[in-house]
């Protein structure tokens, strides 16, 4: 990994019209992306009366994150790089292709846009629970942290073959759909397990708006294993000493 091109950024950047527009991206497109996706959780239990999960509800739910994923990133691949995610900020900064201080500013942003999101949510459904994500039965904060590591190395990874990578040529909006697609796929595969976060601003909102802190490290410490390990490997087998893009502006 070429740590040489890890910076921390000027303490002024924080105060810079570029980065303070990328923050407002950022929670714009959080509050996009969570008042759909735990939007249609919500709907499901009020249709099923709480009743319990269904493949339908798994499927219903993967869509609409593929769904609102797809249009978070698209909105904001202009401004911020479209991130939607601090696993994904985490990956770029070990890649050297954002500071630290706009890293933190795009943390602070993104975990404000799912809690406004789950805030504005709680109040449209009429006091509805925003639940927050948890273990099913028989799986384990073990179980649990290896789905989360895994899913979001297969998210990061994606990010960085269609978006950050210099040779990826002209996508256009295949980044935007590649990442809606591997996390509605991973959705799939770990729903019905541990919820299948992948993005610890997504966890954060319910957990604050419901106060349930039960697990929640692991929805934290599982994603950002994962993304860092994605942009260590991504960036050392496929980009090494290159060239890069900077993914803070114009590259999803």
């Amino acid at each position: 990994m070429p740590l040489y091109r890890i910076a921390i950024g000027n303490p002024g950047e924080a105060s810079q019209p570029d980065a303070i527009k990328a923050a407002f991206a950022e929670f714009f497109s959080m509050i996009i992306f969570v008042f759909a996706g735990e939007g249609s959780g919500m709907a499901f239990n009020k249709l099923t009366d709480n009743g319990s999960a269904t493949p339908s509800g798994l499927i219903a739910a993967s869509l609409a994150h593929a769904f609102a994923l797809f249009v978070a990133v698209s909105v904001g691949a202009n401004i911020s790089g479209g991130h939607v995610n601090p696993a994904v900020t985490l990956g770029a900064f070990l890649g050297g292709n954002i500071t630290f201080l706009r890293s933190i500013l795009y943390w602070i942003a993104q975990l404000l846009g799912s809690v406004v999101a789950c805030l504005l949510l709680k109040f449209a459904t009429g006091g509805l629970e925003t639940s927050a994500f948890s273990l099913s039965s028989n799986v384990s904060v073990w179980n649990a942290l290896v789905f989360e590591i895994v899913m979001t190395f297969g998210l990061v990874y994606t990010v960085y073959a269609t978006a950050v990578d210099p040779k990826k040529g002209n996508v256009g909006i295949i980044a935007p759909i590649a990442i809606g697609f591997i996390v509605g796929a991973n959705i799939l595969v770990g729903g019905a397990f541990d919820g299948a976060s992948m993005n610890p601003a997504v966890s954060f909102g319910p957990a604050v708006v419901s106060w349930t802190w039960t697990h929640h490290w692991v929805y934290w410490l599982g994603p950002f294993i994962g993304a860092a390990i994605a942009a260590i490997v991504y960036d050392s087998l496929f980009i090494g000493g290159g060239a890069h893009e900077p993914l803070p502006t114009n590259d999803f």
